[in-house]
């Protein structure tokens, strides 16, 4: 796998091991709510409160989310925003690497980022985390307006996402709700009672790309019009699977009883929509 090689990298990729570990001081001044319920807010050096953390917590985090300098050139009031690239990449590896072993097995990190140091980041997290454990790099809009000072308009950011074990990852099924815009494809033709979670419903095609010998059945309409699958296509299920879902008054045949046959999807049934990057 290709690395990303700067002057101190040697000394950097080191770092981590050097910190200290340093005791977490609670300052009861400062503290409410409930003491036993684990919440924390630590102020301090981030390295330092990351090895502090990590007896504590190593192997035990779900979700990690971090928005790092985006070294924009730019002096804020609390940090300096205009570290030489090598600096930044200085910065960044050891809090990766300790970032890294407090994610649980099922954890995941999200970097908040833009163009400046996107791409390195992109590289060095490859190498931290593995490149296998790659997930997304979201695209986050930031502006809606347009400006016109330069030649391109500069309206996204990047959210960039890894997980300790990506085929975990992918098993969680966070998915959006349909708002009505999305969902008015699904229709109530039969004028059933608002109260029946079935009132509303589409077909769905019942072909896929392809050809698989038992999926290459002739199916007959209730009109008697026999339907073969287009060319170049099969029938996206097996015939014993379409016959229960016939029986069950799951397929819809068109208004006049001889359209090729959709597979009836009613909109209780759909859980959300998997989020687009």
């Amino acid at each position: 796998m290709p690395i990303l090689n700067w002057l101190t990298r040697d000394e950097d990729i080191r770092t981590a091991q050097h910190v200290p570990y340093r005791l977490l001081e609670e300052v009861p001044d400062l503290s409410a709510g409930d003491g036993g319920a684990g919440n924390m807010l630590i102020q301090g050096d981030n390295l330092e409160a990351l090895k502090a953390l990590l007896p504590f917590y190593a192997g035990r985090v779900k979700c990690i989310y971090i928005d790092p300098p985006y070294n924009t050139r730019s002096a804020f009031e609390h940090y300096d925003d205009n570290l030489e690239h090598t600096q930044w990449l200085a910065m960044m590896w050891p809090r990766l690497e300790l970032l890294r072993d407090l994610l649980a097995e099922d954890g995941s990190i999200w970097v908040s980022i833009d163009d400046h140091e996107g791409h390195y980041l992109k590289v060095i997290m490859d190498e931290v985390f593995g490149r296998s454990r790659f997930i997304a790099n979201n695209v986050w809009q930031k502006r809606y307006s347009r400006e016109n000072r330069g030649s391109i308009g500069d309206a996204h950011e990047y959210v960039t996402v890894y997980a300790q074990e990506p085929e975990l990852f992918k098993k969680v099924r966070n998915r959006v709700p349909l708002n009505e815009e999305q969902a008015k494809i699904y229709k109530n033709p039969d004028n059933r009672s608002e109260t029946d979670p079935r009132k509303r419903w589409r077909g769905l095609p019942m072909t896929a790309q392809g050809y698989r010998p038992n999926q290459m059945y002739e199916i007959v309409a209730p009109s008697g019009r026999v339907h073969r699958p287009p060319e170049g296509r099969c029938w996206s299920m097996i015939e014993p699977e379409f016959l229960k879902l016939k029986a069950a008054n799951r397929i819809y045949w068109g208004k006049n009883g001889d359209s090729q046959p959709s597979v009836i999807r009613f909109l209780s049934e759909v859980e959300g929509l998997v989020p687009w990057t």
